[in-house]
């Protein structure tokens, strides 16, 4: 499983002009599962989003994570975090999970987070979803369960 995490002091996901998740400070976690995702993988990204240390503390140093800083999570499915772009001009998907196989993994991952004590608030999965943020920082962090970046 790969996530993008973005510090952010606000974001919303709007599907057809409805919004479907919106929260204040916290971070904004775009996420996409591999077709031969583990549990181990999911725990990874749930356990590293929500102790990530990106937040300020009061010297001004990224020594908090969201739960500290008591923020929230805007977890958005994007199986285009698997891209790889390394030949030619259009990238590959080929390392994203298909919908059936994806959907029920992003969903153990906000129950995950949810099990920290975290509030979630979710995109709709294979929706054309228009997310807006307001990035902090900005900082925006590459997890990788696999290592691999």
């Amino acid at each position: 499983m790969r996530a993008v995490v973005q510090r952010i002091s606000r974001g919303q996901v709007t599907v057809a002009g409805k919004s479907v998740g919106k929260v204040g400070a916290g971070l904004l976690v775009y996420a996409a599962a591999r077709p031969d995702d583990e549990p181990e993988d999911i725990r990874y990204i749930a356990d590293k989003t929500a102790f990530l240390r990106i937040f300020p503390d009061e010297d001004g140093k990224m020594n908090r994570s969201v739960l500290d800083a008591d923020g929230a999570i805007l977890l958005v499915s994007a199986f285009t975090v698997h891209a790889d772009a390394r030949r030619g001009r259009r990238p590959s998907f080929d390392r994203s999970a298909a919908a059936d196989v994806a959907e029920p993994l992003i969903l153990k991952l906000a129950e995950g987070l949810r099990a920290h004590g975290l509030k979630v608030e979710a995109g709709r999965f294979a929706t054309h979803m228009l997310v807006e943020s307001i990035n902090d920082g900005p900082v925006c962090v590459l997890l990788d369960s696999r290592g691999g970046l």
